[in-house]
This record gives C-alpha cells, sequence and structure tokens, in this order.
C-alpha cells in the first residue's frame, strides 16, 4: 500500500478523489511531506541527535523521496516559514553584537579566499578521483549557490543531474555533520533549540511579518539572495534593537518552521534515482569532506585572530545552505549577523568566480 493510501484510509476514506489530492496535488504532497519530517523529528527526538528539528527530517524525507515518493513543499508554505525563520534569527540581534561587527571584515577576507581554495580543492578530486570533466567537475564541486550552479549547467550542455545529485549530496551531508562538529567541539546542545525570552504577541508578530515582506521586496530589486529570511532578520533586528515591544519568536512557530526547513532539505531527492545516487555519492560525500576540512582550518585560524569559539566561526564558513546555516546559529548560539554576512559574502563570491574560472578552463 503507497503512503497517501494508508493516509487517506487513516483519514477515514480512500476514494479516488483524496488519492489524488495527495498524489498530484501540491498541498496534498505537502501535507505528505511534513507528516513524514515530523516523524523524523520525533524519532531523531527520541534518539537525542543534535538538532533533532533539522537532522531528523531532512533524513526522513530524503529516505521517502529516494523510495519513490513525491515529497514536496509548496513554495508559498516555504515563503512563510522563511519569514518565521528570518524573525526568529533576527530576535537574536543585540548591541552586544554590534560591538562586535568591527572585526568582521578579517572573517569576510578569509572566506572569500576559504571559497576560492575549496572550488580548487573539490575541482581536483572530482576530475581526477572520480572522472568529472573539467567544468562539470567546477559545477559539482562549487561550495553553495545551487540555483545559479544548476542554471550554469544547464545553459552550458553539462551533466545536470550528476551535478545536483552530487550537490544535494553535499547539501545533506553539512546539515548532519555540522551538529556533530559542534558537539565535538564542546557545545552543549542540550538546551533550548529557540532563544528563550518573551514571546511576541499576535500583533507585534504581525506588525513584524508586513514589514518582513516589504523589506523582502527591497531586497528583491537589489538580488540579494534570500531576501524573505534575510528581510526578516533585518526588521527584527531594528525592531530589537529599538526597544520597542521586544521579545522572542513563541515556540509554537518556530519548530514547526525548523521542521519544514528540514523537509525543504529532504526533497532534494526527490526524483532521483538510486542508480544516479549511487552513482555519484562517493563524490559527494569526498567533496564534503573536502569542504570540511578547509573550513574547519579556516575557522580555527579566524576564531584565534577574532577571540571568538571556533564552532561559531565553523558554522559562518561551512557552505551548507544559507537559510540552514543561519537557522542552525539560532541552536549553536551564533551571532546572527555574523552568520548570514559570512554566507552572503561567500555567495557573491561564488557569482563572480564561477563563471570566470568556466570561462578560463
Amino acid at each position: 500500500m503507497r503512503f497517501s493510501d494508508w493516509l487517506c484510509k487513516g483519514l477515514g476514506g480512500s476514494d479516488l478523489m483524496m488519492n489524488r489530492f495527495f498524489d498530484n496535488s501540491p498541498i496534498g504532497r505537502t501535507l505528505i511531506t511534513l507528516v513524514i519530517a515530523a516523524a523524523g523529528a520525533a524519532l531523531a527526538y527520541a534518539l537525542n541527535l543534535p538538532v533533532y528539528m533539522l537532522t531528523g527530517p531532512a533524513i526522513a524525507v530524503s529516505l521517502a523521496g529516494l523510495v519513490g515518493l513525491r515529497v514536496q513543499i509548496d513554495p508559498r508554505f516555504r515563503d512563510v516559514c522563511f519569514v518565521v525563520l528570518g524573525l526568529t534569527v533576527g530576535a537574536g540581534f543585540s548591541h552586544e553584537a554590534l560591538g562586535t561587527m568591527i572585526r568582521w571584515p578579517v572573517a569576510f577576507a578569509v572566506i572569500s579566499l576559504l571559497t576560492w581554495a575549496t572550488m580548487l580543492g573539490c575541482r581536483a578530486v572530482l576530475e581526477r578521483g572520480f572522472g568529472f570533466a573539467c567544468n562539470t567537475a567546477l559545477l559539482a564541486g562549487a561550495p553553495g549557490h545551487l540555483s545559479f550552479v544548476i542554471a550554469m549547467a544547464e545553459s552550458s550542455g553539462r551533466d545536470v543531474v550528476r551535478i545536483s545529485v552530487t550537490q544535494s549530496v553535499r547539501l545533506l551531508m553539512l546539515t548532519l555533520v555540522v551538529p556533530f562538529l559542534a558537539l565535538a567541539m564542546g557545545v552543549d546542545l542540550s538546551g533550548a533549540v529557540t532563544l528563550q525570552g518573551v514571546g511576541w504577541p499576535l500583533w507585534v508578530l504581525g506588525v513584524l511579518a508586513v514589514l518582513a515582506v516589504i523589506a523582502s521586496r527591497l531586497l528583491t530589486l537589489w538580488r540579494v539572495h534570500a531576501p524573505l529570511l534575510i528581510g526578516a532578520m533585518l526588521v527584527t533586528g531594528v525592531w530589537q534593537l529599538s526597544g520597542v515591544a521586544p521579545g522572542v519568536m513563541p515556540q509554537w512557530l518556530a519548530l514547526p518552521a525548523y521542521v519544514a526547513l528540514g523537509a525543504l532539505i529532504g526533497t532534494r531527492f526527490s526524483g532521483i534515482s538510486a542508480a544516479d545516487l549511487l552513482r555519484n555519492l562517493a563524490a559527494g560525500l569526498a567533496i564534503t569532506g573536502v569542504a570540511v576540512v578547509f573550513a574547519g582550518i579556516a575557522a580555527v585560524l579566524v576564531a584565534v585572530a577574532l577571540g571568538m569559539p571556533a564552532s561559531h566561526v565553523l558554522l559562518a564558513f561551512a557552505p551548507g545552505g544559507l537559510e540552514t546555516m543561519i537557522a542552525m546559529g539560532v541552536v549553536l548560539g551564533v551571532a546572527p549577523g555574523f552568520v548570514a554576512a559570512c554566507h552572503i559574502t561567500r555567495l557573491m563570491v561564488l557569482s563572480v568566480l564561477l563563471p570566470v574560472m568556466a570561462r578560463k578552463r
């Protein structure tokens, strides 16, 4: 029995209309995906996995996609979750965080060099170890900017499937590896997964959400990455610093948004065949290892120079998904502005380096 059939029966009906709803409707597929994600989060919590609200759904939805289920997160629901996550992260802005900003340019310079070095290292590994063509290796080993990478692959006639599978493995593995690295570095992940404090009332949430959407429109005009997330962060940061009704995102909103983000990571494996995954799994794991080693070395050096915990800098330097790494920063207690600024810098550097390096090859 298919999962959609089982779910329909559990809801009290198994007629054709219900099956079509869960199989063909984006809303139906989103509901199925969220059920799987919630089950994954519950299991990860029971197993005491770090950052369970992200790692559990990411694993569960990835496995569901690989066995053939049509997992999906509706873009409209995704955008709502990005606003909630942005408001959650932005609540961590403080006057103390502003005092450290003067030292951040050092990190920006290092992450620019790190991005270039990681691209060279991953490309060499894929070419020499796995037989990738030169430009296919360049795009498959790029540390981030997946949508830009896929667009370049399609326009240049490269092996899109091989590139997308390798990149998807990298994103999933970084989501799983970074929390365990943080544990190894002594970070306590057993506490609360969201900021503690008085939750905002509904009227504040409504005002912040409207302002966040307006800010995202402006950021879209300026071609800023993840405009909904960044716009919500900026709006909330200004709100917190102003002292007008400060507070935090209520957990009843924040936790479901984290689970949805974990599910979104897992949906990257929807439609990927087992053969394609097995053919490129080792390559994805290899570039993940290169990225983690390079980011770890750079993070230790910058942490010593800036007097910051190495785990915090590692999160800012790890080439995972922008939204995922920023959201994970809340759990690790990292200054949200620092993580966001470093990842945006990495994406900007990639936007320049990828076309230049591809043209030279």
